[in-house]
């Protein structure tokens, strides 16, 4: 009579429909990854401009009803009533925030409210768009200047 013959190791085809499982597997989980990042990106950057907005009106309240300029530097600095440098109100921000998308945190001034495409800056490369007149600041990038 012959004995059990004990197998010490997996099979050609074993191995390869564990690697075709994985593959699968891989296809369809990556691209959920991928989704998240951007969709993390997106809600960041949407969240830096609510804030931006929020500050901005709160300068505006804090200085009479002006606004601060088309840079927004005094956003990031102590001011007083005026806007000129001073200790009484602010800092508003400790920097400009990035727009996450562009990776970029320069303003550039436009003249439009609400902003239009033609003010968006060359293939979206800019950070925000902001109206020194009315206060209002946008996302300089085509796909999400309406948010």
């Amino acid at each position: 009579m012959k004995g059990k013959r004990i197998r010490s190791a997996f099979t050609l085809i074993e191995v390869l429909i564990v690697v075709v499982i994985m593959a699968v597997l891989a296809a369809t989980i990556i691209p959920q990854f991928t989704d998240s990042t951007k969709e993390a990106r997106e809600s960041s950057m949407v969240f830096n401009l609510h804030t931006m907005r929020a500050q901005i009106q709160l300068y505006k309240a804090q200085h009479n009803g002006k606004l601060p300029s088309a840079t927004l530097a005094e956003m990031t600095k102590g001011t007083d009533i005026s806007g000129a440098n001073g200790s009484t109100y602010g800092p508003y921000m400790q920097s400009i925030p990035y727009n996450t998308i562009n990776d970029n945190n320069v303003v550039t001034e436009t003249t439009n409210d609400p902003a239009v495409v033609g003010d968006v800056t060359a293939a979206g490369a800019g950070g925000w768009l902001y109206n020194k007149t009315t206060g209002n600041i946008w996302i300089d990038h085509a796909d999400y200047l309406a948010k």
